[in-house]
C-alpha cells in the first residue's frame, strides 16, 4: 500500500488546494487555490514544505483522516481549534500552529472551523499528486486537479510522497490567523456606476455574508447598494477581491473560485493584505468595509508580503513531551468530550 492519508470522513467539504493556477486566467481557467494563502503557508512552513505546497483544504466540521503510513509529520493551520489523534487505545489533543508525528492506524478527527471558515492540514514532503496546469489545486467546476478534480470523499486515499516522517524537532509557530471584522478596499474600476451614497451605504454599517456564500465568492447581506447607471458592463476579467454588485445591490466578493470573466459592476476591491484575511469569512459573520486609498494599501501589502517572509523566522521548538503530557485514557472526557463520542 501506498503512503496515504485515508478520508474516513470528508466533514462538510474538503479539497486540495496549492497557490492556484496563476497564468491561465485568460484561457478561461479560474485560478483557483487556497482561499486563505496565508494559512496555507503557515502550515507548509511548519512541516519544512515550500509555502505554497498543496494541502488539505477544510470547511466546517466533521473531517476524520486515518494514517497508512509508517509515520507522517503534520501540521494545522488557520481557522482551526485543536484536534483530536485516536492512537494504540488513547486519546491525544493537538493544537494548531505547531508540528505533529503520526503513526500508523491512528484516526485524526478535526473539530469545526474556530473564528472563521477554513483550515490547511499540510504533511511533510507533500502529497503525491500529479499537477493539472501547474498545480495540483482542485477546481470542482471543470473536474481539475486535486483527487478526480472533485471534494474528497470517504475511502480516498491522499498519497504521500513519504514513507516515514524524517527526524526532526517537533516546531510551533508563534501566529495568528482569524476572520477580520473589516476589510480594506479600494474604489473599483466601475466606481461611477453608483451613487455617492452607494460609497456611504458600503461603509456606513456592517454586512453580513450569507449561507449561498462558497468558494467562488462570499454574498453579503446588508444596505442596498444604489447604480447611478443600471446598465451593464461589456464582461471583463476579474480579480480576486473584486466587490461586484448584481441588479438587487447585494455586493458579492469574489473568491479563489471565481469566474474568469463577470458583466457586474464592481464598486470596490478588497486590497491585495486584506484578501487572505477575507477567506476566512464564514456565513454569519458580519463585517465592516473601510475605504482607502493607493498609498495605504501599497503600504498594507508590503507590511503584509514582510510578515509572510518572516513566518519561517517565527518558528520555535516545542517540548518533547508536548503531546504525551496531554495523553488520556479513552474514556476520560477531553475537553467535555469522551472518546467514544469523538
Amino acid at each position: 500500500m501506498r503512503p496515504a492519508l485515508t478520508i474516513l470522513d470528508p466533514g462538510f467539504a474538503a479539497t486540495i488546494q496549492d497557490r492556484g493556477r496563476v497564468g491561465w486566467q485568460r484561457f478561461g481557467v479560474p485560478v483557483s487555490g487556497a482561499l486563505d494563502p496565508e494559512a496555507l503557508a503557515a502550515a507548509n512552513i511548519l512541516v519544512g514544505n515550500a509555502p505554497g505546497s498543496a494541502t488539505i483544504e477544510a470547511m466546517g466540521a466533521g473531517l476524520r483522516l486515518r494514517v497508512d503510513a509508517d509515520s507522517a509529520t503534520l501540521a494545522l493551520a488557520g481557522c482551526a481549534a485543536p484536534f483530536r489523534i485516536e492512537s494504540a487505545g488513547t486519546v491525544l489533543s493537538a493544537s494548531p500552529l505547531r508540528g505533529v508525528t503520526v503513526h500508523r492506524g491512528d484516526v485524526l478527527r478535526f473539530p469545526p472551523p474556530k473564528n472563521g471558515a477554513v483550515y490547511y492540514i499540510a504533511a511533510a514532503g507533500g502529497f503525491d499528486i500529479p499537477p493539472v496546469l501547474g498545480s495540483r489545486s482542485t477546481y470542482a467546476r471543470a473536474s481539475l486537479g486535486g483527487i478526480e478534480g472533485r471534494t474528497l470523499r470517504a475511502g480516498d486515499a491522499i498519497p504521500l510522497l513519504r514513507e516515514a516522517a524524517p527526524v526532526a524537532p517537533t516546531l510551533l509557530l508563534d501566529a495568528s490567523f482569524e476572520a477580520p471584522r473589516s476589510i480594506r478596499v479600494m474604489r473599483g474600476p466601475n466606481a461611477d456606476y453608483f451613487t455617492e451614497r452607494a460609497f456611504e451605504a458600503l461603509a456606513g454599517a456592517p454586512y453580513t455574508v450569507s449561507p449561498a456564500s462558497d468558494r467562488m465568492g462570499l454574498r453579503f447581506k446588508g444596505e442596498a447598494l444604489d447604480r447611478l447607471n443600471s446598465e451593464e458592463i461589456p464582461s471583463q476579467g476579474t480579480t480576486a477581491g473584486a466587490l461586484q454588485v448584481p441588479p438587487d445591490g447585494q455586493p458579492i466578493l469574489l473568491l479563489a473560485d471565481r469566474q474568469t470573466t463577470g458583466g457586474y459592476p464592481r464598486i470596490a476591491t478588497v486590497i491585495g493584505a486584506d484578501i487572505a484575511a477575507a477567506g476566512r469569512l464564514a456565513p454569519g459573520m458580519a463585517v465592516r468595509f473601510i475605504e482607502v486609498g493607493r498609498e495605504e494599501a501599497l503600504a498594507a501589502l508590503k507590511a503584509r508580503a514582510e510578515w509572510l517572509a518572516a513566518l519561517p523566522s517565527r518558528l520555535r521548538a516545542a517540548p518533547q513531551d508536548a503531546l504525551t503530557s496531554e495523553r488520556l485514557l479513552g474514556e476520560n472526557l477531553i475537553g467535555g468530550v469522551t472518546a467514544g463520542e469523538m
